[in-house]
């Protein structure tokens, strides 16, 4: 069984910094391309980054220099890294994997708040 859980949300000030984690299991890991997106209330879900099987790695211009993703091939997680958030950062922030040949599992999400 696929599995993507994602942790790490929370309440944070705007300035504030978070990281995010998905951990996966039931797939071999390192040969899938992992990706971050975000839902925003009454939004679309938004693609945020992208880290290849290799390491590579593209981000959406808006979040550009404010965050930051990895993964770790030997935990099987991957990693987000969030500075200066702000409130329009506010958001379900979701994982997701996919195969080669297209196959995709998401996780369930974790909630971001960014308010006073």
């Amino acid at each position: 069984q696929v599995q993507l859980v994602e942790s790490g949300g929370d309440l944070v000030q705007p300035g504030g910094s978070l990281r995010l984690s998905c951990v996966v299991s039931g797939i071999d890991f390192s040969a899938y391309v992992m990706e971050w997106y975000r839902q925003a209330p009454e939004k679309e879900r938004e693609w945020l980054t992208i880290i290849t099987q290799k390491g590579n790695t593209n981000y959406l211009e808006s979040v550009k220099g404010r965050f930051t993703i990895s993964r770790d091939n030997a935990k099987n997680m991957v990693f987000l890294q969030m500075n200066n958030l702000q409130p329009e950062d506010t958001a379900v922030y979701y994982c997701r994997a996919t195969s080669q040949a297209g196959v995709r599992y998401w996780g369930r999400g974790t909630q971001v708040t960014v308010s006073n």
